[in-house]
């Protein structure tokens, strides 16, 4: 045992033999002996169709154990110090209350914003706002904490309105860096919902992060005319639609031709958002707003594998909006611990904490 954590030796660990029970990917790792944090963040207050994502990180926890830990072209990845840490009750419990709260107040936009009860919503925006912006500070403050310790910090939602705490830390850290935006929906809406933090408004409050000097949106399906045109006169945002996408492929482009043009709008610094909705949703179909049409997986891993070969380095991530099925249906939060376990090990790649096997090229 490692006398500081508690925790078997990694010299003494089988990565062919049974995992750790209860430990990210069965690894012998804890916040300490680890290089990087998972943050979950069990939250989905402001989503506006079906719920279910605040228990993604538990679930993806619980599937992360049947993943096999050897990479063909990373065959040291098990190596790298992955924890995922506990889950925050206090975020948990905000999400349930304010859950309800929010819920009530999109029933009555939908059914026409009645004046009568105009005076018992008016209120709720503002309450939903300010419980955002304290999950907000807590992902901030929690990866603060850990990125000054050399860590590096990925989080695992919850809706995508969870990172948010996470990409102000990192404008921080670094003077400039792009994010790419894997994802069914544009989310450039602004205050959608009148909820200034709401999951849809997401990559609108990128930008309001002067250090977020290009956006890339992959694989978008499913937008407004709002966001359509904002996407067009904003030089910042290059949009990848999934009909522009299959266009290419259609005229017999390859997806490595289409993923150059991709990573020709980001920086050498880049943060990967993935919303598990812009998959195909035969791989997540259990996602609060699936939409027909996006990546393979295949595909989403070799455009991460393309920004780690081109020399980029990724600076941190975050996969979200998976949520788990009926009990007997694992099959969202399985996909999720594998692109989580891929996802992490080509972030450490980037970074120099794991490197390629021999004669991978």
């Amino acid at each position: 045992m490692d006398n500081k954590s508690g925790m078997i030796n990694i010299n003494d660990f089988d990565p062919n033999g049974i995992g750790i029970s209860g430990n990210l990917f069965g690894l012998p790792f804890d916040e300490n002996t680890s290089e990087m944090i998972i943050i979950p963040v069990p939250w989905e207050v402001t989503v506006s169709y079906a719920s279910g994502t605040a228990e993604g990180p538990k679930a993806i926890l619980n599937a992360s154990n049947q993943v096999d830990l050897f990479q063909e072209d990373i065959p040291n990845a098990w190596k790298l110090g992955v924890t995922l840490l506990p889950i925050n009750e206090a975020i948990r419990s905000d999400n349930h209350k304010f859950r309800l709260m929010a819920a009530n107040y999109i029933h009555w936009l939908e059914q026409g914003a009645e004046s009568q009860e105009g005076e018992r919503f008016a209120a709720v925006p503002g309450i939903i706002n300010q419980a955002c912006e304290k999950m907000n500070q807590w992902v901030y403050e929690t990866a603060k904490f850990y990125l000054a310790k050399n860590k590096s910090v990925g989080l695992l939602g919850g809706d995508h309105s969870t990172p948010l705490g996470l990409l102000r830390v990192m404008a921080e850290k670094h003077p400039e860096f792009g994010v790419l935006q894997v994802d069914a929906h544009a989310d450039l809406r602004p205050a959608y919902e009148n909820f200034e933090y709401s999951h849809a408004s997401i990559a609108y409050n990128w930008l309001k992060i002067p250090q977020v000097k290009s956006l890339v949106q992959v694989g978008i399906r499913d937008f407004c005319e709002q966001e359509w045109r904002l996407a067009q006169e904003d030089p910042r945002i290059s949009l990848f639609t999934a009909e522009e996408i299959n266009t290419s492929l259609f005229n017999q482009h390859s997806w490595d031709l289409i993923c150059i043009d991709i990573l020709s709008s980001l920086p050498n610094k880049v943060y990967l958002s993935i919303d598990i909705d812009g998959l195909d949703p035969q791989l997540c179909p259990h996602t609060g707003t699936p939409v027909p049409g996006g990546l393979s997986y295949a595909q989403l891993v070799y455009l991460i594998k393309k920004v780690v070969r081109s020399g980029r380095e990724i600076i941190g991530f975050d996969i979200v909006e998976v949520a788990p099925g009926p009990a007997a249906d694992e099959w969202d939060a399985n996909v999720g611990a594998r692109l989580l376990y891929r996802v992490a090990n080509l972030t450490a790649l980037s970074q120099g904490r794991l490197h390629w096997g021999k004669g991978v090229k």
